[in-house]
């Protein structure tokens, strides 16, 4: 799932991490270690929104993400060369490397968020480094909303509330303190818009039939005040029909009667 916009997407996952499936990566140590970097400040953003701007993506530090067996104050100058010499043009190539391969995104509002790739790959990256979870999807929160009781640590996609809050007069009680959780910006201040009351579709049919009855009224008015002078044209209209029908049967006899007289009369 995009937490970013709601979609599903399906992939296939390479859950063992042996050295052939290292070799696989089209990355180099630095810039695995700056993607490292870049996870974790988006990770742990502060205000939940699971994006940061490009300058801090290009400001992430490398030589957090390298491992060193010892703690001592020589251990900066053990940092591998290819770590020191990272430069700002190098992240700026990685980064659109990341983003064109998936492993990160631009967000709605231009910010740089995870990718696709990351979130069908990280998911046991997610549980393993205490991720909070969602409520009601259990999956990781990178981008989620955040309880209004700042002592209740409940967090929730946006997608997830939509679905959670959806149906008709549904308690917006936060499920871990009882605290009304507040609507989403956009979201209908009364019952769900998609979801019609139960008084709507005999309203509507009432006014159907009203409307309906009102017009048939008319007409009959209409014909009472036009009175017998409106019905005349149509029974004379019928009984010209029917005159000219009898007249073309006459004329059809009697022009049948005549070719027999004639045929007679050439027979003598």
């Amino acid at each position: 799932m995009n937490q970013y916009d709601g979609i599903v997407y399906y992939g296939v996952v390479n859950n063992i991490a042996d050295e052939e499936s290292k070799l696989g990566t089209k990355y180099s140590v630095p810039q695995i270690a700056f993607y490292k970097g870049l996870l974790e400040a988006i990770v742990q953003e502060a205000g939940n929104d699971g994006s940061i701007t490009s300058i801090d993506a290009l400001n992430v530090r490398l030589d957090n993400q390298v491992i060193i067996v010892d703690g001592s104050q020589e251990s900066q100058s053990r940092l591998p060369t290819s770590i020191k010499n990272f430069s700002l043009s190098q992240k700026e190539k990685t980064l659109d490397e990341l983003i064109r391969d998936r492993w990160l995104s631009y967000t709605s509002t231009g910010k740089i968020g995870l990718g696709t790739r990351s979130f069908l790959d990280l998911r046991s990256w997610f549980r393993g480094n205490d991720i909070p979870s969602c409520m009601v999807c259990n999956e990781a929160c990178i981008k989620a909303s955040s309880c209004p009781n700042e002592e209740c640590n409940v967090r929730i996609h946006e997608y997830c509330l939509r679905k959670k809050f959806s149906q008709r007069k549904a308690s917006r009680a936060c499920p871990g303190c009882g605290t009304e959780w507040p609507r989403q910006d956009g979201e209908a201040d009364g019952d769900d818009v998609n979801e019609p009351e139960e008084d709507q579709a005999p309203s509507a049919n009432h006014s159907s039939r009203k409307r309906r009855k009102r017009v048939k009224a008319e007409l009959v008015e209409e014909n009472d005040n036009a009175g017998p002078s409106t019905a005349v044209p149509r029974r004379t209209s019928r009984s010209m029909k029917a005159e000219a029908v009898e007249a073309a049967q006459e004329a059809s006899s009697a022009g049948a009667s005549q070719a027999t007289r004639t045929s007679k009369r050439r027979k003598k």
